[in-house]
């Protein structure tokens, strides 16, 4: 059986399973044997099937879980290969010497392979949540999320229903508590539970939900997707970290454009970048044009193999701001009173940018940095006389800068003679090269003598 996003292949086993189509999940437990889905151990990480195996004849429970089976059901390469078991924290440690035990609200075993880690997480219980007061050791350590359950509870406290498949190593089924298999085939991401309330507990499920459906082509069920339209503010109480983590897996998955267009959509872009959301419901043209070929780059860049940079994004998605506040700033050098060089507002500009952008979603002060760089680099592109250009060419961010001016010149903000300049200057030879330099630096003085302006004629009163 093979899953193609939203595309149904015909009147196949699973339809044949479900012989309801409400939007309910099944009444029973589903389990696939190994002949009814398309789930093989070659298809997994050679270290994840050692953690299962070693678990499983050490006499527990040990199940692949979550995306990865969600994936390899999709016949999609997972990315991450999570297990979930019947032992405890403790009794994976005892298995594995490279394990290591992390958490304080939920403890979770790290097992080691190099630079591979396999998280083995035991089965929780769906009566965490209901604790009323947070049970803590001697230590201060929380215990109310380590109340460990069953398969079964483990299953139904997960947050969409395709993110709820488990691989059972002991006999290579995949046993479904909650409906994901049926909502493979449907394309759709379904909440597990009550959605408003699911999002109450967790408001960045909203920004999964938005995730999933664009990484995989779903659309996100009604009573799932209702409540994002009214309960974006909940966001507000994410820390920012946690926002940025998120951004990340969302715009350099390779499909930065539409996920940007889909948090438009349920209006949750303004609670990541509010000061770039503002800006594009009151202009048009420009920032929105900008913005789109920038994603659209990256989407690229993604696609062929190329590295991207979050400070790329980052310098992409506040330029119109930082650009906007550098053309507007009147601040003057304190001893000769004439106004502050380009460069200079820009990165006063950046700096008070980046300093508000972080109550909303904070990054890495390295990423800061370098978008704050690549802004302060534009108008030295507008120098090309002498030595300018080559000194310039050796700067660490020239390359980033320089893909930066190709997307302004791209969509009209600046003439595209000075990025075709710098285009053929890094492609020629020396020779040709000084005779560009010497072309553009008589060009540059020509331009000085038009802008310089007449004396005025003496007072003769």
């Amino acid at each position: 059986m093979k899953f193609v996003g939203q595309q149904k292949q015909g009147v196949g086993w699973l339809q044949r399973l479900f012989s309801r189509d409400d939007g309910e999940p099944p009444a029973k437990i589903v389990v696939l044997s190994r002949a009814e889905h398309p789930i093989s151990r070659s298809q997994m990480s050679r270290n994840a099937v050692k953690v299962l195996n070693r678990l499983n004849h050490g006499g527990y429970k040990a199940y692949l879980v979550g995306g990865g089976v969600r994936d390899l059901m999709l016949e999609r390469e997972p990315k991450d290969f999570d297990v979930a078991t019947d032992a405890t924290p403790e009794q994976v440690k005892s298995l594995f010497r490279n394990c290591r035990l992390i958490g304080r609200r939920f403890r979770l075993a790290h097992v080691h392979f190099g630079r591979e880690i396999i998280e083995v997480a035991t089965f929780r219980s769906g009566q965490d949540g209901a604790v009323s007061e947070p049970v803590q050791t001697e230590k201060g350590m929380i215990l109310r999320d380590n109340l460990y359950g069953t398969l079964e509870e483990d299953a139904w406290r997960r947050d969409f229903t395709i993110n709820a498949l488990y691989y059972n190593i002991a006999d290579f089924s995949v046993v479904d508590y909650t409906g994901g298999v049926r909502d493979l085939e449907k394309g759709q991401i379904r909440m597990i539970g009550d959605p408003e309330q699911r999002y109450h507990e967790d408001p960045v499920r909203m920004l999964r939900a938005v995730r999933f459906a664009v990484k995989l082509g779903f659309q996100i069920e009604k009573k799932t997707e209702q409540p994002i339209f009214k309960l974006g503010s909940l966001l507000e109480q994410i820390p920012q970290a946690r926002l940025y983590e998120e951004f990340l897996k969302m715009f350099q998955s390779g499909q930065a454009l539409e996920t940007f267009e889909r948090l438009r959509h349920y209006d949750l872009f303004r609670y990541l970048f509010p000061m770039t959301d503002r800006m594009l419901d009151q202009q048009e043209g420009f920032p929105h044009n900008f913005l789109i070929r920038a994603l659209e780059n990256t989407d690229h860049r993604v696609a062929t193999g190329k590295p991207i940079t979050p400070a790329f994004l980052i310098a992409a998605l506040l330029w119109e701001g930082v650009r906007q506040r550098a053309a507007s700033s009147t601040a003057k050098h304190p001893e000769s009173g004439e106004r502050l060089p380009e460069n200079v507002r820009l990165h006063h500009a950046g700096r008070d940018l980046l300093r508000e952008q972080r109550k909303s979603l904070s990054m890495p002060k390295r990423f800061a940095i370098m978008a704050q760089e690549i802004w302060e680099l534009q108008p030295r592109f507008e120098r090309r006389r002498g030595r300018q250009p080559y000194r310039f060419m050796e700067h660490p961010r020239f390359r980033a800068a320089y893909d930066f001016l190709l997307l302004r010149a791209e969509v009209g903000e600046i003439e595209g003679e000075v990025a075709e300049w710098w285009t053929e200057f890094q492609k020629t030879n020396s020779k040709e090269r000084e005779k560009m330099v010497n072309e553009a630096g008589g060009s540059e003085k020509s331009r000085r003598r038009r802008r310089r302006r007449k004396k005025k004629p003496a007072s003769t009163s």
